[in-house]
């Protein structure tokens, strides 16, 4: 079977997919890749269905031997990839040569690559689902981040080679903003306990700006700035949340909840980022600066309508018209 060795892990190298639905009832979170646009362009791009998983580096990359040959796309954060001397490119097919050694090096822009191999990875589904869970022990490969020494087996049945491709430079790529200073914008639609909050904090909620704080994770984004204080009122029954959900705790200091978020909560939900804004979130470091953009219901829809329309566009663009051998 075709592998990759790990030579050196990263600071945190874990296979993610889609998520695992349908075990929120019992506490299981969906988790799956932060960054879903750029985990499916990779998929896209290396010739798999949608629902494989890929690689998830966050920040300082591993370095990878392809013990065969293989073709991989990168997308995501730029991490300075390179085989040897040679800078590799992002959001494009590329063939890897046996023996191939990848490397990571400065970080350009964004915070998560996803490097996706043709046939996937072959480990065995958790719950419907190949995603990493390691607060739980479970999922990807033996529930956990990557260590020096990892073989990762890669699926069988799929020819390593396909004709070359590239993302169309027509498509936006959604990275933040990362010059010195930079406040990135990220659209919101009212939450569900709007109501609680005056008309003059939702103002400064959409005025202020945030810093994604150090203890951020897959679970939630902390933002640092101007607190968001509630009308007075009674406790709230826990309800369920949903990725991109911002919750404000008593400090006034918004969360937003991301992939790995908990099923239910009790905080106030003021507002939930825009779907089509996810991703954006997803790619920023701590200590990079947001400002909330209120849009409608209606309107987030159909952004989120527009991207899904743009993935769809992709396919045929990138794998051949349906039928096509891939």
């Amino acid at each position: 079977m075709n592998s990759i060795t790990v030579l050196k892990p990263g600071a945190q190298t874990q296979l993610q997919d889609e998520g695992r639905y349908g075990w929120q009832r019992f506490g299981v979170p969906v988790g799956g890749a932060m960054d879903l646009w750029s985990h499916r362009v990779a998929n896209l791009l290396a010739g798999n269905a949608a629902d494989e998983a890929t690689l998830e580096i966050l920040l300082t990359g591993p370095s990878l031997r392809f013990d065969a040959a293989a073709c991989i796309a990168l997308c995501g954060a730029d991490l300075s990839a390179q085989v040897g001397d040679e800078p590799l490119p992002m959001y494009e097919r590329i063939q890897l040569p046996a023996g191939a050694q990848l490397d990571f090096g400065r970080r350009v822009n964004g915070l998560r690559c996803y490097l996706a191999v043709r046939g996937g990875f072959a480990v065995p589904p958790v719950m419907g689902s190949r995603s990493t869970f390691v607060r739980g022990g479970f999922g990807g490969f033996q529930g956990r981040a990557l260590r020096k020494g990892d073989v990762l087996p890669i699926g069988a049945g799929q020819p390593a080679e396909l004709p070359p491709a590239v993302l169309p430079e027509d498509i936006s790529v959604p990275v933040p903003l990362a010059a010195a200073q930079a406040v990135t914008p990220v659209r919101m639609v009212p939450g569900e306990h709007a109501a609680l909050f005056a008309p003059e904090v939702h103002a400064l909620m959409a005025q202020a700006t945030y810093q994604l704080s150090p203890q951020s994770d897959r679970m939630g984004y902390r933002l640092e700035g101007p607190a968001l204080p509630r009308l007075p009122g009674g406790e709230l029954i826990s309800e369920g949340v949903s990725f991109g959900t911002v919750q404000v705790p008593p400090d006034g200091q918004p969360i937003v909840l991301m992939a790995e978020r908990q099923s239910a909560g009790g905080y106030p939900k003021i507002a939930h980022v825009a779907s089509v804004d996810l991703p954006l979130l997803a790619q920023m470091a701590p200590r990079q600066a947001l400002r909330f953009v209120p849009v409608t219901l209606a309107q987030a829809q159909a952004l989120h309508l527009e991207r899904e329309r743009q993935l769809q566009a992709l396919r045929p663009l990138l794998l051949g018209p349906p039928g096509a051998p891939t």
